[in-house]
């Protein structure tokens, strides 16, 4: 009886807790470019699907054909690959995710699948949504769409660059 007494009582501090939380949300307004200066770029902080995101792969490795391997593997993935090619400046990192504006929540998804060891190099006067997605001698593999899922859980929700304001995607 005493177990049922005391597990009734943590539901009830568990239930104040939640509702305290929820009542004290400071976030409610988040991704709203209130307050935002008109000379800003828009950051587009939705989070893509798969099928909606556009890359470009470049190769900046010393070993041949990586982007084409790590470009089918995207496109297996349901992403759009546009081109593949190579870049002429090899990178030492896992990869280099080069993104504008409007490229900013597809660029947080691909962070996932290098586990959030890939360079986010953000251009504000870039104005198409597809990211250069860079790989670096450091590559391995993609990450597996388990290690992907956790991958968003640590990273949290797409952020807006600095010197740009968020803004969600009114479909």
């Amino acid at each position: 009886m005493r177990a049922l007494v005391v597990v009734g009582m943590l539901a009830v501090v568990a239930l104040v807790f939640v509702v305290v939380a929820l009542i004290r949300d400071t976030q409610s307004n988040a991704g709203l470019a209130e307050g935002c200066p008109e000379d800003w770029p828009r950051a587009d902080v939705t989070l893509r699907e798969r099928k909606d995101v556009k890359i470009n792969v470049m190769n900046s490795t010393e070993r041949p054909g990586v982007a084409g391997i790590v470009g089918d593997d995207f496109r297996n993935r349901d992403f759009q690959v546009k081109k593949v090619a190579n870049e002429k400046k090899q990178i030492d990192g896992v990869a280099v995710l080069r993104y504008g504006p409007k490229g900013v929540g597809s660029a947080h998804l691909l962070r996932a699948y290098f586990l959030g060891r890939a360079k986010l190099e953000y251009n504000p006067e870039r104005e198409d949504d597809v990211v250069d997605v860079v790989i670096g001698n450091g590559f391995q593999q993609l990450a597996t769409t388990t290690e992907v899922n956790q991958s968003l859980g640590d990273l949290g929700a797409p952020v807006a660059p600095p010197g740009s304001c968020p803004v969600t995607d009114e479909k």
